[in-house]
């Protein structure tokens, strides 16, 4: 059994045991920092004119920031918007989403971090479930609220495309650019509707006097809906700001007002709002904009070009860039430390990255309900391969027995034993909207929050995510770890990508299969990987099963979807039975 903290003694030099969290509400840090450093960039866009191959940027002070979001908080009063009001952000990354995020705060709003890819029933769900009354949306994404607009309570409408922060002739080609991708629309100003600029030119640039208070929710995060019915996860002021502090303790040598973050993760998902926003402007540094992390060419030019010193990203990101035909030609000796999250990092992926960039890459874990990050592995001290690593400062984790005993208390499992992943700390979120039940199984009533994530801990503190509760295959009376097999395909030279799931069978209840993706220019048969797997699982953990892919689905921030998977397998098998 364990009953202190033996994470801390393995924290890299200058990083605290514990830490103050500053009492302030999340939309203060961006005015301390204005403060600080009003001169320097804390927004810079950076696109592609693909017609010419021009590269166009659009570029916003500290001091501009923090006026603008001022501004913009003046509207959303002036359109009736309270403390505790919804307000949607239904936005790529772009200058106005860093905006539109702090004027909604300052305001005392709570922002819905809205995912542009929605189609109009997911839509619905959260606008309805969120009751959100202002939506800031793309005017290419207006036709689908309009097909669900009569019923929701949406009120008021900004408006808001990628060429708004541009200045003339560069906005006129962006534009042309984006309308023949279909990204931006005709959508005429009205009582309810109104352009983001517009908004921001009738406005005071004073900070509105908005009394909030630090346990009011910020933001709605919902969950990603791959494992149940999206939630909305409240975050508070000290919630954010808190793991903000905990990421700037971690990164240990960080230049406050000198680094330089690739805003590649998109801004409506908790990690890359955490991990790359609010840890930057809590640094004093710079954001650099990629509306569309799918070019990888352009984020090779973007990290050479500008100097990118930080990229949080998730695997295959980096994935990508090891395996660019042309990653070769590129200087990226610029990067020093990278935090990957979203799934496991093949420790194949990191070296190879590392040998690329001259950086550090390690593996972190955290969720939606914890803001997000609760683990990783040290930047430049001991990384323990196929880790999530050591719990942040401030955070506590127990793995505790996967059900209660007879008077409904788990038990903290001694080093080593597997089971489920608990943590609590000053990141864990005040609970679901308008879930009570849902709360109340997710978070103790001593402030303890369970996972879902089987894991174990190493005598050293050194956490290991198994894998989700819900993701382990059962074949034949064995249980099957999906990640352990997985672990073993990643280390084929010929296989890029790997996802293992459960697939129905009549007498073993589950068989493991496995779904490949191979490298480019790569090839293998399913006979080379099955003999490879004997000779590195057990027999009843070798897939009987294999499919090749040319790609796997996966979320908006690259995280594989097994549930999508299994249930193409299950209706597979449906219409085979008949």
């Amino acid at each position: 059994m364990y009953s202190e903290h033996p994470w801390t003694a393995h924290y890299e030099e200058g990083v605290p045991t514990t830490i103050d969290i500053p009492a302030i509400p999340l939309h203060e840090v961006l005015h301390d920092s204005a403060a600080k450093y009003p001169n320097n960039i804390a927004v810079r866009m950076v696109l592609k004119y693909l017609p010419l191959g021009l590269v166009i940027q659009s570029r916003m002070t500290y001091r501009e920031l923090d006026r603008q979001s001022n501004r913009f908080a003046h509207a959303l009063i002036g359109m009736g918007v309270k403390p505790g009001d919804r307000v949607a952000i239904m936005l790529p990354n772009l200058p106005e989403t860093v905006i539109a995020f702090y004027g909604v705060l300052k305001a005392g709003g709570t922002v819905v971090n809205t995912n542009p890819t929605y189609t109009p029933r997911e839509l619905h769900h959260q606008l309805s479930d969120s009751g959100a009354e202002t939506i800031i949306i793309m005017s290419g994404l207006y036709p689908r609220l309009q097909q669900i607009r009569d019923q929701v309570n949406v009120r008021n409408v900004i408006v808001a495309d990628v060429p708004d922060s541009l200045s003339w002739p560069f906005s006129k080609l962006v534009e042309r650019q984006v309308r023949s991708a279909g990204q931006m629309a005709d959508v005429p100003e009205a009582s309810d509707i109104h352009r983001f600029g517009s908004l921001l030119n009738t406005q005071p640039s004073s900070p509105p006097d908005v009394k909030v208070a630090l346990d009011d929710p910020v933001l709605f995060q919902y969950t990603g809906g791959t494992t149940g019915v999206p939630k909305a996860a409240m975050l508070t002021h000290h919630n954010l700001v808190g793991n903000s502090a905990q990421m700037d303790a971690w990164f240990a040598k960080i230049e406050y007002g000198k680094e330089r973050t690739l805003f590649a993760l998109p801004a409506f998902h908790v990690y890359g709002m955490t991990v790359a926003m609010l840890f930057t402007i809590f640094a004093g540094s710079e954001l650099v904009i990629v509306p569309d992390p799918r070019n990888t060419s352009h984020i090779l030019d973007v990290i050479q070009n500008e100097k990118v010193t930080l990229y949080p990203g998730v695997p295959a990101m980096y994935i990508g860039i090891i395996n660019h035909p042309k990653v070769q030609e590129y200087n990226l000796r610029s990067i020093k430390a990278c935090l990957s999250g979203g799934s496991a990092l093949p420790v194949e992926v990191a070296q190879q990255f590392e040998e690329i960039t001259g950086g550090r890459l390690v593996e972190g874990f955290g969720m939606t309900e914890t803001s997000p990050v609760t683990h990783a592995n040290p930047i430049y001290g001991e990384r323990r391969i196929g880790s999530i690593g050591l719990p942040l400062p401030n955070t506590g984790a127990q793995i505790i027995s996967l059900e209660p005993d007879e008077q409904g208390e788990f038990t903290v499992l001694p080093v080593g034993d597997e089971g489920e992943l608990r943590v609590r700390g000053p990141q864990v979120m005040k609970g679901y909207w308008g879930r009570d039940d849902e709360t109340a199984k997710t978070l103790s009533p001593d402030g303890w929050l369970h996972t879902g994530d089987i894991a174990k801990m190493d005598d050293d503190g050194y956490f290991y995510i198994v894998d989700r509760k819900k993701d382990l295959i059962i074949a034949g009376g064995y249980n099957i770890v999906p990640r352990e097999v997985e672990e073993v395909l990643f280390a084929h030279p010929a296989i890029m990508e790997a996802a293992v799931i459960g697939s129905p069978h009549p007498k073993r209840g589950e068989t493991v299969k496995a779904f490949i993706v191979l490298g480019d220019g790569k090839s293998a048969t399913q006979e080379e990987i099955d003999a490879y797997c004997r000779e590195n699982l057990a027999p009843y953990k070798v897939p009987r099963l294999y499919e090749f892919r040319d790609e796997l689905p996966k979320t908006q921030i690259g995280k594989v979807l097994r549930r999508e998977l299994v249930q193409e397998e299950k209706e597979r098998y449906e219409s085979e039975q008949g």
